[in-house]
């Protein structure tokens, strides 16, 4: 297996496929990066050679994009800092609830969880 950036990306697939392995790539920076490298974006991740994996490293350095580790470190920070500063999109990270405007009436059940029924009793 080819590792980048300490991430093993499957031998299998096409290189373009398999660089949305590494955190913070998708598919427009993974063609960008192979396109500054000049690889083709069909060949598969075994038959790159190390000089090609270091041009790829170097490109995604050198573009300063934010990838692994330190891209989570930056997201957690930012929800950290939304929370002490009590913002409302803060608190409804704290509380379990959508951040962005969604009824919670109904729906939202990926946030909230499953129902917690609360039923009547008998006497």
């Amino acid at each position: 297996m080819a590792r980048i950036l300490g991430i093993d990306i499957p031998n299998e697939k096409r290189i373009d496929i398999a660089l949305r392995y590494l955190y913070g790539i998708g598919p427009k920076n993974s063609a960008g990066i192979l396109e500054k490298c000049e690889i083709d974006a069909s060949t598969r991740a075994r038959s790159l050679t190390e000089e090609q994996l270091a041009r790829i490293v170097n490109v995604i350095q050198e573009d300063g994009l934010v990838v692994e580790g330190d891209l989570r470190r930056e997201i957690a920070m930012n929800l950290k800092r939304l929370k002490s500063i009590r913002a409302y999109r803060g608190i409804r990270h704290e509380r379990g609830l959508p951040v962005r405007g969604q009824r919670t009436s109904t729906n939202a059940r990926t946030r909230k969880g499953p129902r917690k029924t609360v039923g009547a009793k008998k006497k």
